[in-house]
C-alpha cells in the first residue's frame, strides 16, 4: 500500500515539474516571438498603409456592391414580365444610339473622332 502512495506522489512530482519547465519554455519562446514580430512592425512603411488601407476598402466595398447587384437582379429575374420587359429596354437604348450616332458618314466621323480624344486624353 505504501509503495503505491510513494508512486503517485513521484509521478505528481514529476508531472508538477515537467509543466513548470514548459510554461518557462513557453514564456521564452513567447518573448522572442514577441520580439520578433516588434522588429518586423518597426521596418513597416506605416506611411504607405494608408493607401493598402484605401485599396482594400475599395475592393470590399466593389465585393459587396456586386453581391447586392446580384441579389437585386436575381429577384428581378423572378418576376414573370420584368426580364423581357429590360431586354426590350435595352434593344430600344441601342437602337436609338445607333440611330443618332451611325446613319450617316459625318456622325459615324465624329464619333470617331470623339472616341479617338477620349482615348488620347485617358491613355495619353
Amino acid at each position: 500500500m505504501s509503495d503505491e502512495s510513494t508512486t503517485q506522489v513521484n509521478d505528481t512530482d514529476v508531472t508538477d515539474a515537467a509543466q513548470a519547465g514548459e510554461s518557462v519554455d513557453f514564456a521564452e519562446r513567447y518573448k522572442d516571438i514577441l520580439g520578433k514580430v516588434n522588429e518586423t512592425l518597426d521596418k513597416v512603411d506605416w506611411g504607405q498603409a494608408g493607401r493598402i488601407g484605401k485599396v482594400v476598402g475599395i475592393f470590399a466595398a466593389v465585393i459587396v456592391a456586386q453581391i447586392l447587384i446580384k441579389g437585386i437582379l436575381d429577384t428581378i429575374n423572378l418576376l414573370p414580365i420584368v426580364p423581357g420587359l429590360l431586354e426590350l429596354l435595352g434593344v430600344v437604348v441601342v437602337g436609338q444610339w445607333s440611330w443618332k450616332n451611325l446613319t450617316t458618314s459625318e456622325k459615324r466621323s465624329a464619333l470617331v473622332t470623339r472616341i479617338q480624344t477620349l482615348r488620347k486624353e485617358y491613355l495619353g
